[in-house]
Order: C-alpha cells, then structure tokens, then sequence
C-alpha cells in the first residue's frame, strides 16, 4: 500500500489537536474521515476531496454503532481517538461534583475504549489504534500532583488501553497511546511549551514510525517511551 492510499479515522476533530491532526494527514495524502460532535467551522473550513466529515457522540453508545453502520465499507489504516475533556481539572478531586468527575472519566476512559472495541473490525491489516492519553496518565512520573481527576483519567485510560490489547493479543493488534505534548491549545493555555503543529508532526511522524507494530506502547510526540 502507497502513501497516497492511507486512511486515517481522527476521533475528535472539531478543534485543537484533533483538527491539526487533520489538516497534517491530509497534507500527507491520506484520506481522512473526522469526526465531530456538533458542526464544527473550522472543520467545514477543510476542503479536500480525501476529506469526510461526520457527526457522533463518543459518549453515547447508539451514535458510535450509527458511525460505524455508516463506515462498514471503510477499512482504515489509522484509529486515533482524540476526544478528550478537562472539566474542573485544577479542581482537587474532593471539590469536583461527583457527577462532573464521573463525566470526565467517561469520556477520557471508558468512552474511547468502547469505541476502539466498536471499531476494532474497521482497522485495517497492518493498521494500528491511537488513543490520545497524557504524560499526566503515568503513574510513576506523578510526582507534582494536581489536574487530580484529569490524571485519573488517563492513567484508567491507559490500563484500559493495555487491557484491551491483551484481550486482542491473539489479532496482534497495534496500540499506540498518545502524549501530545505540553501544547497551547484550549485546554493546554497560552503558557504552554508547544503549539499545534510540533505537537501534530510529531505525533503523524510517530504513528508513522510505529504503524502496525504489535502491543501496546506508550510515547510521546517524539517517540520517546514512558513509563506507565
């Protein structure tokens, strides 16, 4: 299979990473398929004949079968659920609503895998499933505290993500889990380390690197391993 003829499926594309993931797969000749959540602008912005936008819910079970309905013709070469939400997350955990920190572990947890096991008949041969975590999710590098239930988040995330490669040790399945970077996006600030685009190159040049690679692997936008 050439270049030109990879296809991405980006989970989360309305905004921020997601997007720019977007727009760096594109400009590499995949075809994508993005998804938003409600009518994104700058998604609509994106004119692209490799281009397909589509609208479902991460958190709700009956949009995420109605997506997948809608791709069974599709076989893709690259899953990444970026889809993520910080609610209250400089909030210590006891000052959080249970039902907000309830929310933000859906979403960032339970919600990505659910859809990785919905989608795991659209990957590809040779394929792999990316799910964006954080260096916030390692357990052992917790040594700052703070963003107390965003890190629980992704730290669930990321046993989950060893979880469900497990159970699919047999199909050899490729899990790449994600940190993006320190980056200025909406969730990130204006103080962050990176914008966008490094953040995104990296991210597409080591999905690039790994793509297909058997067992599930923790790294950052540059490809460095982390400690889970």
């Amino acid at each position: 299979m050439t270049q030109s003829e990879k296809s991405a499926l980006i989970v989360g594309a309305s905004r921020g990473l997601g997007l720019g993931l977007v727009e760096t797969f594109l400009k590499r000749n995949w075809r994508v398929t993005a998804t938003q959540r409600k009518p994104s602008p700058d998604l609509a912005r994106l004119k692209a004949d490799t281009l397909r936008v589509e609208t479902a819910e991460i958190d709700d079970d009956a949009s995420v079968a109605a997506q997948h309905d809608r791709l069974a013709s599709e076989r893709f070469d690259l899953i990444f659920v970026v889809a993520g939400v910080a609610t209250q997350a400089h909030d210590p955990l006891h000052a959080v609503p249970r039902a907000v920190a309830a929310q933000v572990y859906l979403t960032n947890a339970i919600s990505p895998i659910r859809f990785a096991e919905t989608f795991l008949d659209r990957l590809a041969p040779g394929g792999s499933l990316a799910l964006m975590s954080s260096i916030l999710g390692s357990v052992s590098l917790n040594e700052a505290g703070g963003w107390e239930t965003y890190r629980a988040s992704k730290a669930a995330l990321n046993t989950l993500a060893r979880s469900f490669e497990i159970r699919h040790r047999a199909e050899a399945v490729s899990v790449l889990v994600l940190h993006p970077g320190w980056v200025r996006t909406e969730m990130g600030g204006d103080g962050a380390d990176i914008d966008v685009a490094t953040s995104v190159t990296g991210l597409a040049d080591v999905i690039a690197a790994r793509l297909g690679e058997p067992g599930a692997q923790y790294l950052d936008y540059r490809g460095k391993t982390l400690p889970w």
